[in-house]
């Protein structure tokens, strides 16, 4: 942001200027913000792309300003074959150029623009070479701690910063991605501002085929699709690409209120160290691409290089959310490792670990399938985090009176420590194929009882007189709700269509289409019972 700000200065003193980043991400993104201010020629001419510059006359710009610069390259276009070297290029085309760098956000091997070449390039130019240092950018919620904490842990540089605190910054490491994801999801509510991201060990088949999984970690049923093209650059701001995980190339530059990142086999913990290797990543990296040669030609100098660019593209990764990271690791080693660096409170417990402290041990819940803890009364008044076991078919009665949720027939469960208490929820098992691709068949989810705000895009429970769902057997149903709405007169809207849509890899299950007409409303026929939250078990 600080680029961005200067750049509303410098134009705002007339200058002829433009902000330049080799990411794509970034500008889009800045671009869609600015959407309303300028016009859109004018929006598209402030930003550019570091291989704009080739051929360019001298000093055509006032001033350049290079966000990334760690990440500019020697050639330029599609196949690398045009231009001489970006550094030399935008110093060329301004009077006056602006770097911004961070020599440990270098993640690929085709990076040229670190510290030093900056440097050496500005000197061959005969212009004045200025350093400033940014004694903190706010990173990570300002928690320098973290920053200092995560060098020495990932074995970038050492620090004082051995164990970290985890009052003064949000880390969390799970031992389950499927949990993992399913809070950054619920974070992710509040502001659109949650995602899930990882190492690039992991191929792209849904690429071809939209129907394949991407990202899958089978002892956790894990499936999830990388970044789709639909939203390109825009990824990170996309409303439902929360469902997704993104690479770094789609965050790097950006922030996150929470991040939550799947570390690969690239990155592991071995002989009392954290250890890379990054030909463990998927072939589809154009990352490392040329490492193997590189390792047989200059074996010492490649697999040193090699090294600092997974190390430095888990720092960029785990220093995207300004309020926390969370983090899962393939290997189990590491995970422990991780969690051994971490100064938790007695309340903070390792995620997955349902038992509350001062509470003495209760049996399991008698159903199939669940492991959750059942919950006494007096248990609940002592603080245990719990909600009410109800089956999903009753959901629509029950929760017709809000307070009806809290009556003493109902079988209450203790929650994972990493739900936050609140009102109406409650823990019921879903059954069928509709949806398994957010919801194994048989899970045991979370959900929320008469949700407030928007419902786009969300799973929800639904009741209507006119559905005959073959799956639940009722007038409910479990679908991916989205609406069509139109202008009405005083001036406000209208819905005019629902679309209840399936999420499943099998065949058979159609759209649910509701018609909305002028005598009907959400109170007349058509209600949002509940709204999904999580899985719990599956």
């Amino acid at each position: 942001m600080i680029a961005v700000n200067l750049l509303g200065t410098l134009l705002g003193l007339g200058q002829n200027t433009r902000y330049v980043s080799k990411n794509a991400a970034p500008r889009a993104v800045y671009e869609s913000r600015l959407a309303g201010t300028f016009s859109k020629t004018r929006i598209s001419n402030l930003f550019s792309g570091s291989g704009a510059f080739v051929g360019c006359a001298p000093d055509t710009y006032d001033t350049l300003i290079v966000d990334e610069a760690h990440r500019l390259n020697e050639k330029s276009g599609l196949y690398g074959n045009l231009g001489d070297n970006q550094i030399r290029e935008v110093i060329h085309a301004s009077r006056c150029t602006v770097f911004f760098v961070d020599d440990d956000q270098r993640v690929t091997l085709l990076d040229i623009g670190h510290s030093e070449a900056l440097r050496q390039a500005g000197q061959e130019a005969g212009a004045e070479v200025t350093e400033l240092e940014l004694s903190s950018q706010f990173r990570c919620g300002g928690s320098d701690g973290y920053l200092a904490w995560l060098d020495h842990t990932l074995g970038i540089r050492d620090t004082a910063n051995t164990v970290l605190d985890t009052k003064e910054y949000d880390f969390r490491v799970f031992d389950d991605p499927a949990q993992m994801h399913a809070v950054i999801e619920m974070k992710n509510r509040a502001s659109n501002r949650s995602r899930v991201v990882a190492g690039y060990c992991w191929p792209w088949p849904s690429r071809k085929d939209p129907q394949a999984w991407d990202i899958e970690i089978p002892p956790f049923a894990y499936k999830r699709r990388w970044n789709l093209d639909k939203d390109g650059s825009l990824w990170i701001v996309s409303p439902n690409s929360v469902n997704e995980v993104g690479c770094i190339h789609t965050c790097q530059g950006l922030e996150l209120d929470y991040v939550g990142v799947v570390i690969g086999p690239d990155l592991f913990f071995k002989d009392d160290r954290i250890v890379t290797d990054a030909t463990r990543r998927a072939k589809s990296d154009k990352s490392v691409r040329g490492l193997k040669q590189w390792l047989r030609q200059e074996p010492t100098e490649a697999a040193t290089t090699a090294d600092r660019i997974v190390r430095n593209t888990y720092r960029t990764l785990m220093t995207r959310g300004m309020k926390g990271c969370f983090v899962y690791c393939t290997d189990a080693a590491l995970a422990s490792h991780l969690r051994s660096r971490l100064a938790m409170t007695a309340t903070q417990q390792a995620p997955g670990d349902t038992v509350i402290a001062s509470a003495p041990k209760r049996p399991t819940v008698a159903k199939p399938g669940l492991s959750l803890r059942r919950v006494s009364r007096v248990q609940r008044e002592q603080g245990a985090v719990a909600a009410p076991l109800i089956e999903l078919r009753m959901a629509a009665g029950m929760f017709s009176n809000p307070q009806s949720s809290g009556e003493d027939g109902l079988e209450w469960v203790e929650l994972p420590d990493w739900v936050r208490p609140g009102p109406g929820l409650f823990v019921a098992q879903v059954l069928g194929e509709s949806m398994n691709r957010r919801i194994p068949n048989g899970s045991w989810c979370l959900f929320r009882a008469n949700p407030k705000g928007s419902r786009e895009g969300k799973v929800v429970v639904v009741e209507h007189r006119r559905i005959a769902d073959s799956e639940t057997g009722g007038r409910y149903t479990i679908k991916l709700y989205t609406s069509e709405k139109t202008a009405s007169e005083d001036g406000g809207w209208r819905h005019t269509r629902i679309t209840l849509r399936p999420d499943t890899d099998q065949p058979g299950f159609e759209p649910i289409v509701i018609e909305v007409d002028d005598g009907e409303s959400n109170d007349h026929g058509f209600r949002i019972v509940a709204e999904f939250l999580a899985v719990l078990e599956n």
